[in-house]
Protein backbone atom coordinates (compact mmCIF):
# COMPACT_ATOMS: atom_id res chain seq x y z
CA UNK A 1 0.00 0.00 0.00
CA UNK A 2 1.55 3.23 -1.07
CA UNK A 3 1.26 6.53 0.71
CA UNK A 4 1.13 9.87 -1.01
CA UNK A 5 2.67 12.79 0.84
CA UNK A 6 1.26 16.09 -0.30
CA UNK A 7 3.30 19.22 0.29
CA UNK A 8 1.23 22.32 0.01
CA UNK A 9 3.01 25.42 -1.20
CA UNK A 10 6.53 24.42 -0.17
CA UNK A 11 8.91 27.33 0.32
CA UNK A 12 12.38 27.46 1.80
CA UNK A 13 13.84 30.90 2.14
CA UNK A 14 17.53 31.29 2.86
CA UNK A 15 18.70 34.73 3.80
CA UNK A 16 21.83 36.21 5.26
CA UNK A 17 22.01 38.01 8.60
CA UNK A 18 20.80 40.09 10.32
CA UNK A 19 18.14 37.56 11.37
CA UNK A 20 16.11 39.90 13.54
CA UNK A 21 12.38 39.62 14.09
CA UNK A 22 10.95 42.96 13.04
CA UNK A 23 7.97 44.33 11.19
CA UNK A 24 10.45 46.28 9.10
CA UNK A 25 12.59 44.87 6.32
CA UNK A 26 16.32 45.59 6.52
CA UNK A 27 15.94 48.26 3.83
CA UNK A 28 13.03 49.95 5.62
CA UNK A 29 14.86 49.88 8.95
CA UNK A 30 17.97 51.45 7.45
CA UNK A 31 16.00 54.36 6.03
CA UNK A 32 14.21 54.85 9.34
CA UNK A 33 17.63 55.14 11.00
CA UNK A 34 18.58 57.79 8.45
CA UNK A 35 15.41 59.71 9.33
CA UNK A 36 16.27 59.38 13.04
CA UNK A 37 19.69 60.94 12.34
CA UNK A 38 18.21 64.08 10.80
CA UNK A 39 17.86 66.00 14.14
CA UNK A 40 21.50 65.26 14.93
CA UNK A 41 22.60 66.35 11.45
CA UNK A 42 20.64 69.59 11.82
CA UNK A 43 22.10 70.29 15.26
CA UNK A 44 25.64 69.78 13.94
CA UNK A 45 25.03 72.34 11.21
CA UNK A 46 23.42 74.81 13.64
CA UNK A 47 26.28 74.70 16.13
CA UNK A 48 29.27 74.32 13.82
CA UNK A 49 28.09 75.97 10.63
CA UNK A 50 26.44 74.95 7.38
CA UNK A 51 29.91 74.38 5.89
CA UNK A 52 30.14 71.17 7.93
CA UNK A 53 27.68 69.62 5.49
CA UNK A 54 30.66 69.16 3.16
CA UNK A 55 32.10 66.62 5.61
CA UNK A 56 28.83 64.68 5.70
CA UNK A 57 28.45 64.82 1.90
CA UNK A 58 32.06 63.74 1.33
CA UNK A 59 31.77 60.84 3.74
CA UNK A 60 28.49 59.59 2.23
CA UNK A 61 29.66 59.99 -1.39
CA UNK A 62 32.94 58.14 -0.91
CA UNK A 63 31.23 55.45 1.14
CA UNK A 64 28.75 54.84 -1.70
CA UNK A 65 31.47 55.02 -4.34
CA UNK A 66 33.61 52.48 -2.49
CA UNK A 67 30.74 50.04 -2.14
CA UNK A 68 29.75 50.46 -5.80
CA UNK A 69 33.29 49.77 -6.99
CA UNK A 70 33.73 46.70 -4.80
CA UNK A 71 30.34 45.30 -5.80
CA UNK A 72 31.18 45.86 -9.45
CA UNK A 73 34.55 44.10 -9.10
CA UNK A 74 32.85 41.17 -7.39
CA UNK A 75 30.12 41.18 -10.04
CA UNK A 76 27.49 41.56 -7.34
CA UNK A 77 24.37 43.71 -7.56
CA UNK A 78 24.86 47.23 -6.23
CA UNK A 79 22.69 47.65 -3.14
CA UNK A 80 23.17 51.30 -2.26
CA UNK A 81 19.40 51.78 -2.17
CA UNK A 82 19.15 49.64 1.00
CA UNK A 83 20.54 52.64 2.91
CA UNK A 84 23.17 50.78 4.91
CA UNK A 85 26.18 52.41 3.26
CA UNK A 86 24.54 55.84 3.58
CA UNK A 87 24.19 55.27 7.33
CA UNK A 88 27.87 54.33 7.50
CA UNK A 89 28.83 57.56 5.73
CA UNK A 90 26.59 59.73 7.92
CA UNK A 91 27.70 58.13 11.19
CA UNK A 92 31.37 58.41 10.27
CA UNK A 93 30.92 62.11 9.51
CA UNK A 94 29.06 62.70 12.77
CA UNK A 95 31.90 61.26 14.85
CA UNK A 96 34.52 63.47 13.21
CA UNK A 97 35.57 66.89 14.55
CA UNK A 98 34.27 70.07 12.89
CA UNK A 99 36.32 71.34 9.94
CA UNK A 100 38.02 67.98 9.55
CA UNK A 101 39.98 67.55 6.32
CA UNK A 102 37.78 66.41 3.44
CA UNK A 103 40.64 64.30 2.07
CA UNK A 104 40.98 62.51 5.40
CA UNK A 105 37.20 62.16 5.57
CA UNK A 106 37.20 60.46 2.17
CA UNK A 107 39.98 58.11 3.28
CA UNK A 108 38.03 57.24 6.41
CA UNK A 109 34.91 56.48 4.37
CA UNK A 110 36.86 54.20 2.03
CA UNK A 111 38.32 52.31 5.00
CA UNK A 112 34.95 52.14 6.78
CA UNK A 113 33.23 50.49 3.82
CA UNK A 114 36.13 48.66 2.23
CA UNK A 115 37.67 47.19 5.38
CA UNK A 116 34.92 47.57 7.94
CA UNK A 117 32.17 46.13 5.77
CA UNK A 118 33.00 44.70 2.34
CA UNK A 119 36.12 42.77 3.30
CA UNK A 120 33.85 40.55 5.41
CA UNK A 121 31.38 40.06 2.57
CA UNK A 122 29.10 43.08 2.84
CA UNK A 123 25.96 43.81 4.82
CA UNK A 124 25.16 41.08 7.28
CA UNK A 125 28.67 39.64 7.42
CA UNK A 126 30.72 42.44 9.02
CA UNK A 127 31.92 41.77 12.56
CA UNK A 128 32.63 45.36 13.57
CA UNK A 129 30.64 48.56 13.16
CA UNK A 130 31.97 49.99 9.86
CA UNK A 131 31.75 53.67 10.86
CA UNK A 132 33.77 53.00 14.00
CA UNK A 133 36.35 51.06 11.99
CA UNK A 134 36.79 54.12 9.79
CA UNK A 135 37.03 56.40 12.82
CA UNK A 136 39.58 54.11 14.50
CA UNK A 137 41.74 54.19 11.37
CA UNK A 138 41.61 57.97 11.24
CA UNK A 139 42.46 58.11 14.95
CA UNK A 140 45.65 56.14 14.25
CA UNK A 141 46.52 57.83 10.96
CA UNK A 142 45.75 61.47 11.85
CA UNK A 143 45.94 61.68 15.67
CA UNK A 144 46.46 65.44 15.79
CA UNK A 145 43.81 66.65 13.35
CA UNK A 146 41.18 64.25 14.66
CA UNK A 147 41.62 65.60 18.18
CA UNK A 148 41.61 69.28 17.15
CA UNK A 149 38.28 70.74 18.18
CA UNK A 150 36.43 73.87 17.07
CA UNK A 151 34.13 75.76 19.39
CA UNK A 152 30.51 76.06 18.30
CA UNK A 153 29.98 78.99 15.94
CA UNK A 154 26.65 79.65 17.67
CA UNK A 155 28.42 81.23 20.64
CA UNK A 156 31.81 82.54 21.71
CA UNK A 157 31.43 81.50 25.32
CA UNK A 158 32.55 77.91 25.06
CA UNK A 159 36.10 76.59 25.04
CA UNK A 160 37.25 74.58 22.03
CA UNK A 161 38.19 71.75 24.38
CA UNK A 162 35.66 68.96 24.69
CA UNK A 163 33.83 68.42 28.00
CA UNK A 164 35.68 65.11 28.48
CA UNK A 165 39.06 66.76 27.89
CA UNK A 166 38.22 69.46 30.42
CA UNK A 167 37.14 66.78 32.89
CA UNK A 168 40.19 64.59 32.44
CA UNK A 169 42.99 67.14 32.13
CA UNK A 170 41.64 70.23 33.93
CA UNK A 171 39.20 68.68 36.42
CA UNK A 172 36.46 70.98 35.14
CA UNK A 173 32.91 69.79 34.51
CA UNK A 174 30.74 71.29 31.78
CA UNK A 175 27.22 72.33 32.76
CA UNK A 176 24.42 69.85 32.14
CA UNK A 177 22.40 72.49 30.27
CA UNK A 178 25.16 72.97 27.69
CA UNK A 179 25.52 69.22 27.28
CA UNK A 180 21.80 68.81 26.72
CA UNK A 181 21.52 71.54 24.11
CA UNK A 182 24.85 70.96 22.38
CA UNK A 183 26.61 74.20 23.22
CA UNK A 184 29.97 72.47 23.69
CA UNK A 185 32.99 71.35 21.72
CA UNK A 186 33.13 67.86 20.30
CA UNK A 187 32.48 65.76 17.23
CA UNK A 188 29.81 67.00 14.84
CA UNK A 189 27.02 64.72 15.99
CA UNK A 190 27.80 64.04 19.62
CA UNK A 191 27.29 67.42 21.27
CA UNK A 192 23.49 67.77 21.39
CA UNK A 193 21.91 65.17 23.68
CA UNK A 194 18.43 66.48 22.87
CA UNK A 195 18.87 65.89 19.13
CA UNK A 196 20.12 62.34 19.73
CA UNK A 197 17.28 61.59 22.14
CA UNK A 198 14.71 62.73 19.57
CA UNK A 199 16.13 60.17 17.18
CA UNK A 200 16.19 57.56 19.95
CA UNK A 201 12.50 58.06 20.73
CA UNK A 202 11.67 57.66 17.04
CA UNK A 203 13.68 54.42 16.70
CA UNK A 204 12.23 52.93 19.88
CA UNK A 205 8.69 53.90 18.90
CA UNK A 206 9.05 52.30 15.48
CA UNK A 207 10.72 49.21 16.93
CA UNK A 208 13.84 49.57 14.81
CA UNK A 209 16.15 49.19 17.81
CA UNK A 210 15.81 47.06 20.92
CA UNK A 211 15.61 49.00 24.18
CA UNK A 212 17.79 46.53 26.08
CA UNK A 213 21.23 47.60 24.79
CA UNK A 214 20.86 51.38 25.34
CA UNK A 215 19.06 50.83 28.65
CA UNK A 216 21.80 48.46 29.83
CA UNK A 217 24.42 51.02 28.87
CA UNK A 218 22.61 53.88 30.59
CA UNK A 219 21.88 52.02 33.83
CA UNK A 220 25.37 50.57 34.14
CA UNK A 221 26.98 53.95 33.38
CA UNK A 222 24.83 55.58 36.06
CA UNK A 223 25.63 52.88 38.62
CA UNK A 224 29.31 52.36 37.83
CA UNK A 225 30.04 56.05 37.26
CA UNK A 226 27.97 56.94 40.32
CA UNK A 227 30.13 54.75 42.56
CA UNK A 228 33.25 56.77 41.73
CA UNK A 229 31.33 60.04 42.05
CA UNK A 230 30.14 59.11 45.54
CA UNK A 231 33.68 58.18 46.54
CA UNK A 232 35.23 61.45 45.29
CA UNK A 233 32.75 64.02 43.89
CA UNK A 234 35.51 66.63 43.54
CA UNK A 235 37.53 64.62 41.02
CA UNK A 236 34.93 62.40 39.36
CA UNK A 237 31.88 63.68 37.42
CA UNK A 238 28.31 62.84 38.32
CA UNK A 239 26.63 60.00 36.37
CA UNK A 240 24.51 62.37 34.27
CA UNK A 241 27.70 63.92 32.92
CA UNK A 242 28.84 60.50 31.66
CA UNK A 243 25.56 60.02 29.83
CA UNK A 244 25.46 63.42 28.14
CA UNK A 245 29.14 64.10 27.44
CA UNK A 246 31.09 62.79 24.48
CA UNK A 247 29.76 60.09 22.20
CA UNK A 248 27.96 58.00 24.81
CA UNK A 249 24.38 58.61 23.63
CA UNK A 250 25.27 58.55 19.94
CA UNK A 251 27.07 55.25 20.46
CA UNK A 252 24.35 53.76 22.64
CA UNK A 253 21.52 54.60 20.23
CA UNK A 254 23.00 54.39 16.75
CA UNK A 255 26.06 52.12 16.98
CA UNK A 256 25.80 49.63 19.82
CA UNK A 257 22.29 48.73 18.60
CA UNK A 258 23.43 47.83 15.08
CA UNK A 259 21.51 44.69 14.05
CA UNK A 260 24.55 42.95 12.55
CA UNK A 261 27.20 43.60 15.19
CA UNK A 262 25.13 43.37 18.40
CA UNK A 263 23.89 40.25 20.24
CA UNK A 264 20.78 38.41 19.09
CA UNK A 265 19.35 37.36 22.44
CA UNK A 266 17.95 39.35 25.36
CA UNK A 267 20.42 38.16 27.99
CA UNK A 268 23.30 38.82 25.63
CA UNK A 269 22.08 42.35 24.97
CA UNK A 270 22.20 43.15 28.68
CA UNK A 271 25.71 41.69 29.04
CA UNK A 272 26.87 43.55 25.93
CA UNK A 273 25.50 46.92 27.04
CA UNK A 274 26.80 46.62 30.60
CA UNK A 275 30.28 45.62 29.43
CA UNK A 276 30.47 48.55 27.00
CA UNK A 277 29.59 51.09 29.69
CA UNK A 278 32.02 49.66 32.23
CA UNK A 279 34.83 49.95 29.69
CA UNK A 280 33.77 53.49 28.77
CA UNK A 281 33.84 54.64 32.40
CA UNK A 282 37.19 52.97 33.08
CA UNK A 283 38.80 54.55 30.01
CA UNK A 284 37.35 57.98 30.74
CA UNK A 285 38.44 58.02 34.37
CA UNK A 286 41.68 56.04 34.33
CA UNK A 287 42.79 55.59 30.71
CA UNK A 288 45.13 57.71 28.66
CA UNK A 289 42.30 58.99 26.44
CA UNK A 290 39.40 61.20 27.52
CA UNK A 291 36.88 59.13 25.55
CA UNK A 292 36.36 55.38 25.23
CA UNK A 293 33.04 54.81 23.46
CA UNK A 294 34.58 53.89 20.11
CA UNK A 295 37.06 51.37 21.47
CA UNK A 296 34.55 49.89 23.90
CA UNK A 297 31.96 49.17 21.22
CA UNK A 298 34.54 47.80 18.78
CA UNK A 299 35.99 45.52 21.45
CA UNK A 300 32.59 44.17 22.44
CA UNK A 301 31.69 43.71 18.74
CA UNK A 302 34.45 41.12 18.69
CA UNK A 303 32.87 39.27 21.61
CA UNK A 304 29.36 39.16 20.12
CA UNK A 305 29.72 35.65 18.60
CA UNK A 306 30.85 34.37 22.00
CA UNK A 307 28.04 36.20 23.78
CA UNK A 308 25.51 34.73 21.35
CA UNK A 309 26.88 31.24 21.90
CA UNK A 310 26.49 31.32 25.68
CA UNK A 311 23.25 33.30 25.90
CA UNK A 312 21.24 31.41 23.28
CA UNK A 313 17.94 30.37 24.89
CA UNK A 314 17.42 26.65 25.35
CA UNK A 315 14.73 25.24 23.08
CA UNK A 316 11.86 23.65 25.00
CA UNK A 317 12.46 19.93 25.24
CA UNK A 318 16.08 20.18 24.13
CA UNK A 319 18.72 18.48 26.25
CA UNK A 320 21.50 20.52 27.76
Amino acid sequence: MSETISIINPKLEIARSPHVHSKWSTKQAMWLVIIALIPTIISSLLFFGISQFSIIATSVCFAMLTEAIIKNVRKQPISIDDGSVIITGILLALILPPNFSLVSTAIGAVVAVGIGKEVFGGLGFNIFNPALVGRAFLQAAFPVSITTWTEPSFTDAVSSATPLSLMKFDNKFESINNLLVGNVGGSLGETSAIAILIGAIFLLATGVINYRVPLAMILSAVIFGGIFWLIDPLHFPNPLFHLLAGGFLLGAIFMATDWVTSPLYSKGMWIYGIAISILVILIRLFGGLPEGVMYSILLLNGFVPLINKYTKPQIFGEGK
